[in-house]
């Protein structure tokens, strides 16, 4: 099939590989898109696919807590001239309190009540698309619970308490001080909304079978390429394994807060100050938009929108 430049370029702006071997991944995988991506990181010529440039989706992620609970939800807008809007924060600050006894579900989450009034969180949201003059979008929700312990919790870029554009909670299942514990979760909740590559999981064996695979396959066409023999192929695939696992699974990760301390380790050593063992249970991380592409435009184009919706 006939590749065109904008594929390429697309491609090229994802990958930061030259525009030759992108039109060569291209071709070679039939225009895929991901395929292209990957025949670019068996060869070497590229690392990982920078898809979060692709994503401009704006809103705010909001948090809230509740004893050894904590929820998390997104909500979308078209700009960010209106996440910055007081009534737009205090909406979606409403709608993070009541996420708590969602358990995570959106569905549940839009059919609720909405504070004060007799009308769902749904209609809520509808209302504040004609108030507003911009579309909204309750778009995730998500919680955490321990039996006993906290659930830590961090917002990056806050423009309000618990209100930012990166959302983060951490389960830490402990006896121990709590006050210590709150401490320790705040710093891990901070560690996995700094560090890259983001964490997956707690562990390897709590990865998506399908992500390993993916990775296992590209790791083998990798070693393949180099024209290694199949025993000494087959170490390296294993070696690049233990590698990844240590990069995206959060107990091997180093500490961003001390740049040299495993983060399972750092659990070990808290132990003492906390007063009893502490179990990293499980963990959740929002980044705004993430997932989401949105048509580009400048900001002359964005103010100029803004100005006809008033």
């Amino acid at each position: 099939m006939a590749i065109s430049a904008s594929q390429v370029k697309e491609l090229r702006e994802m990958t930061g590989v030259g525009m030759m071997d992108c039109k060569k991944a291209l071709e070679e995988t039939g225009g895929d898109m991901q395929a292209a991506i990957d025949w670019l990181r068996s060869r070497g010529l590229a690392k990982a696919a920078k898809k979060a440039g692709r994503v401009a989706s704006e809103g705010l992620i909001g948090i809230s807590s509740t004893g050894p609970t904590a929820a998390m939800v997104e909500v979308n807008s078209e700009t960010d001239f209106v996440a910055r809007n007081e009534q737009f924060q205090d909406l979606v600050a409403k709608i993070a309190n009541l996420s708590v006894v969602a358990n995570g579900d959106v569905e549940k989450l839009a059919a609720m009540n909405f504070s004060g009034t007799d009308h769902t969180i749904a209609d809520e949201v509808t209302e504040a698309i004609a108030k507003i003059g911009e579309n909204l979008n309750l778009r995730r929700t998500t919680s955490l619970s321990v039996e006993a312990g906290i659930v830590g919790h961090y917002v990056h870029n806050a423009v309000m308490p618990g209100l930012g554009k990166i959302g983060v909670l951490v389960g830490l299942q402990s006896t121990g001080d709590k006050i210590a514990l709150e401490h320790l979760g705040r710093q891990l909740a901070m560690h996995v909304a700094a560090v890259s590559p983001s964490p997956l999981a707690v562990t390897p064996e709590a990865l998506d079978p399908e992500i390993v695979a993916h990775e296992r396959a590209i790791f083998k066409e990798q070693a393949i390429q180099s024209g290694k023999p199949a025993e000494i192929a087959e170490k390296m695939v294993e070696g690049r394994m233990r590698k990844y696992y240590e990069e995206v699974c959060l107990l091997a990760q180093t500490f961003v807060i001390d740049g040299e301390t495993r983060v399972a380790d750092v659990l070990k050593k808290a132990e003492a100050e906390v007063g009893a063992p502490i179990t990293l249970t499980a963990f959740a991380r929002y980044a705004l938009g993430e997932g989401i592409e949105k048509e580009e435009s400048d900001f002359a184009a964005e103010v100029a929108a803004t100005a006809r919706s008033k």
